[in-house]
């Protein structure tokens, strides 16, 4: 047997990620490849810094892009912050909630479980609550837009329940970042971590993540050591800070880390704001044509993320099979369901570049013919 090379179809990807990627990023990926040590890459490694803090809105001085995907950037979150035998909250309003409460496990912590139904946001009254149920717990983790579901938390009001509460913020903002407002030192949040392949629409594998200096002092004084030496931000820091010269950690993804800077330049380019209200537009358009074609969102309209729309299946439609269809005949990929919404939803992507008036009449288009 004889393998040839690999040339994929240009698909239309309306899932919960990876994103359309521009042109221009995928042309910035292509650029020649330089060392991970060279000074003209660790200028453009600060560039890459200075235009996250943007994104991120916050001024923390570390905030870099792992070199792994967003799983990575939780990990990393929950690694160097967690001891074991801290209590944590932890907040699980979908599959990503979960995933924060596996790692608290695993790092030798104390889960405190705030749930909520899927399709809702966190409750601020359970987490204030908890809080006064467990008054020594030294963390609280939730997601801010639960890519399972499509629902928006208030991060503003949850950050704020913390301080007041001496505790630090994991924030899983994967879905978020570039989609919505997210103001990391106005709403005091901690450790933050996201994924290259969303709102940001660059390459998969990379998390951009911003530490403050409480989670950085934290790191600091623990007394006990971080479990994983690749995630241990304290050997990274020496990476990706210093003046000109940077000591070694690991060869860094140089090609994806061009995609991540072009596509940050694109964002700034923008602006944050009107980035946000893109997705808004967008929503709006494919709201009044998935609402007309019959669709009902899992999510109600006041905390329903613009960028991830889940909409149950209509009675009697094999959802399998539509998808595969508008796969096969649309070149179109949207997602399906998870946990207890599989089989029963549909969700919808507008992220970054794929938030455009040709997705959105593509997708009316090919979901009317095939529902009908």
């Amino acid at each position: 047997m004889s393998i040839q090379s690999f040339f994929p179809p240009r698909r239309v990807l309306m899932g919960p990620g990876p994103s359309d990627i521009s042109p221009q990023v995928l042309q910035a990926m292509s650029r020649p490849t330089i060392g991970h040590l060279d000074p003209l890459f660790i200028n453009m490694m600060d560039e890459v810094k200075s235009l996250l803090k943007y994104a991120f809105q916050t001024q923390n001085e570390f905030t870099i892009a792992v070199s792994a995907p967003g799983s990575a950037g939780m990990e990393a979150c929950f690694v160097n912050l967690i001891e074991p035998g801290d209590k944590v909250i932890v907040c699980r309003n979908g599959v990503f909630g979960e995933r924060m409460r596996e790692n608290v496990l695993r790092v030798g912590g104390e889960a405190v479980l705030v749930d909520d139904e899927w399709g809702k946001p966190v409750s601020v009254d359970k987490v204030e609550q908890a809080f006064a149920d467990h008054p020594d717990c030294k963390l609280l983790a939730f997601v801010h837009a639960e890519t399972s579901t499509g629902a928006l938390s208030d991060a503003q009001a949850l950050g704020a329940l913390a301080k007041r509460h001496s505790a630090l913020t994991i924030v899983d903002t994967v879905t978020s970042l570039g989609g919505v407002p997210l103001k990391v030192d106005e709403w005091q949040l901690d450790a933050v971590y996201s994924g290259s392949q969303k709102c940001l629409s660059c390459v998969p594998g990379l998390s951009p993540v911003t530490f403050s200096p409480a989670a950085i002092e934290k790191i600091q004084s623990r007394s006990t050591p971080i479990q994983s030496w690749f995630l241990d931000q304290s050997l990274v820091l020496g990476y990706w800070s210093g003046d000109g010269k940077r000591s070694y950690h690991h060869t860094a993804p140089v090609n994806s880390l061009y995609a991540l800077h072009e596509s940050l330049v694109l964002l700034q380019n923008e602006g944050l704001e009107n980035a946000w209200q893109r997705h808004k537009a967008m929503h709006n358009k494919l709201k009044q044509g998935l609402e007309s074609l019959g669709f009902e969102f899992v999510v109600d309209e006041a905390y329903r993320l613009p960028q991830l729309n889940a909409v149950y299946v209509p009675q009697g439609i094999d959802e399998a099979k539509v998808r595969s269809e508008l796969l096969n005949v649309f070149n179109l990929e949207i997602g399906a369901g998870l946990g207890s919404l599989a089989g029963k939803a549909w969700r919808i992507g507008l992220m970054g570049y794929g938030a455009s008036e040709q997705n959105v009449a593509l997708c009316l288009k090919a979901l009317e013919e095939k529902i009908k």
